[in-house]
């Protein structure tokens, strides 16, 4: 290699350095533009087939584009819907919709004001609306990602809002796109998360303090008084996943081999379907 070559393959290797680094930097797709509206349902696409890795949320045979927010209350239901809106979750989008990157979009000159607003979260106040705990774990996640708020797309941020009944536990799960900065409204929790390394890093978190969750490590949140409490989590990422361990392991469909799981939890194969007997596969 002569000396004039060597200032060639050195720029051509920087070049490839930074072709392979630069999709493992990248999280949520770059902004083409000031915004990018998520159309669930593409011009060219089904209700409820897949465009892009996230699943359509449109419906057949309903002109224009659903995607309305109304006031969601945390079991899901609405209330103070504008006339003639459809159901909670969705908006209204002009037609003349295009593509940009690999996500269904509306440029910007035919979105509205209202499609980067939601009301989707509970108030602050654990009343008028709070998420339905009762169930097993006790506590009940509203979310405001994406899917929800079509203007968050490309935006990299979301929301949701968690209520816990007294004692009430979010179990343990991970955000394996997005780390998690949670603030508490009302209560007291004891928070947590487990490094790669098996170390636990916990904590009680009081009214007005906060805690941070790094991306994709198991974490949990308990309710450690006898009243109700709540709490609101922002995430980098306008769909940051959410992978509940139990469900994983317990009601994977079709599910994890018995004899993997005694293997791995150092128990009797018994043991494993009694669990499983508890989180039914959906």
């Amino acid at each position: 290699m002569g000396p004039r070559q060597l200032p060639a393959v050195l720029l051509a290797s920087c070049a490839t350095l930074l072709a392979l680094a630069t999709p493992l930097l990248a999280g949520d797709p770059d902004m083409l533009q000031d915004f990018c509206v998520t159309d669930y349902k593409s011009l060219n696409g089904q209700a409820g087939e897949r465009y892009g890795g996230r699943v359509l949320l449109g419906r057949a045979g309903i002109p224009g584009q659903h995607l309305q927010l109304g006031r969601l209350r945390g079991d899901g239901g609405e209330r103070g819907e504008a006339p003639g809106a459809q159901h909670a979750g969705r908006l209204h989008v002009p037609r003349g919709l295009r593509s940009v990157g690999s996500e269904p979009a509306a440029h910007p000159p035919t979105c509205h004001r209202d499609h980067l607003r939601a009301r989707g979260l509970p108030r602050r106040r654990l009343r008028p609306f709070p998420g339905n705990t009762c169930n097993s774990v006790g506590s009940a996640v509203t979310a405001a990602n994406v899917e929800k708020l079509p203007g968050l797309n490309t935006l990299g941020v979301s929301m949701s809002r968690v209520d816990y009944a007294p004692w009430g536990v979010n179990p343990p799960h991970t955000h394996p796109r997005a780390t998690e900065i949670i603030y508490v409204l009302e209560g007291s929790l004891d928070v947590g998360f487990v490094t790669t390394a098996g170390k636990l890093f916990a904590r009680a978190v009081c009214k007005g303090e906060l805690f941070v969750f790094p991306r994709g490590l198991v974490h949990y949140q308990k309710n450690n008084g006898g009243a109700p409490a709540a709490a609101i989590s922002a995430f980098n990422s306008q769909l940051p996943g959410t992978q509940s361990l139990a469900l994983a392991l317990f009601a994977a469909s079709p599910p994890v081999p018995t004899d993997v799981l005694a293997r791995a939890l150092q128990v009797d194969g018994g043991v494993v379907e009694a669990i499983k007997s508890k989180f039914p596969p959906k």
